[in-house]
This record gives structure tokens, sequence and C-alpha cells, in this order.
């Protein structure tokens, strides 16, 4: 069993002993989450492959929070927010903007890419250095920069 999903159990329990609803619910969400894509792969996930499960149900409830925000329902948007922290928590911390450029100047002088046309390879190299510290759409909004 990964390291990662025991430590979502062992949080899991930590809720049900203090009576934290809100965070049992969550852990709970995102252990059905995972044993969900265990059973279509028929195998035990890497932390890494989990990493993408919980990065997959922040990226949901960002969007649920800018939806909720639009329809003027603020008090859906701060139960996912409430959520989103939760679930934070078990993700690596994000990268800053400063720290990803200087991943992107790195990986731009390493691979000697000079124009947009060489974006995808650029893309690549950095995001496989991020991994789940970054989103592609920043990445990408920096490689753009740097590129043209």
């Amino acid at each position: 069993m990964s390291q990662l999903l025991k430590k979502l159990q062992e949080e899991m329990k930590t809720a049900m002993k203090s009576g934290d609803r809100d965070r049992l619910s969550v852990i709970r969400m995102l252990i059905s989450e995972i044993k969900k894509v265990q059973i279509d792969k028929k195998r035990e996930l890497t932390d890494e492959e989990i990493m993408q499960v919980l990065q997959r149900y922040a990226k949901q409830r960002k969007e649920s929070i800018k939806q909720y925000r639009e329809a003027g329902r603020e008090d859906l948007a701060q139960k996912e927010e409430n959520e989103l922290q939760i679930v934070q928590e078990f993700l690596p911390q994000p990268l800053s903007e400063e720290e990803i450029e200087k991943i992107v100047e790195e990986v731009i002088q390493q691979t000697g890419a000079s124009s947009m046309k060489e974006m995808g390879k650029v893309m690549k190299a950095v995001m496989e250095r991020v991994k789940g510290r970054a989103e592609g759409s920043t990445v990408s909004s920096i490689v753009k920069k740097k590129l043209s």
C-alpha cells in the first residue's frame, strides 16, 4: 500500500475520532476516488498516481468555486473552498511563479529552444520537472512569454 493512501486512512481515523464531519467526508471521498481508479486499473496505485487523482479532484473543486461565484452562490463556493483546503494538505506545495520561471529558463537553455515552434519540447521537459507542483496553464503562459 502506498504511503499517501496510508496517510489518508490515518487522517480519516483521526477525523472520525475528533468528530470533524467535513474533513471526514472529504477524506472518504478522496479514498473512494483512489479506489475507483485502482479498480479500473486492476492494481494498486503508486504515490504518484494517487497524487494525480488528488490533483484532478482539487482542479474540479477550483472549477466549481469559479462557477458558483459566477452564479452568485457564495455559500456553495465557500463549501468547495473548505474542501479544496483539505485536499491541498495532501498535495505538495505549489511552486511560485519565480520558481517556475527559473525552471523554464533552465529548460530553454538545456534544449536550446529559441522559438514558439519548440514550445512543445520545452513544455514537456518543464512539466516533468514540476510534476504536480504547477498548473499547465501557468507553465504554458510563462513558456510563451520566454519564447516570444
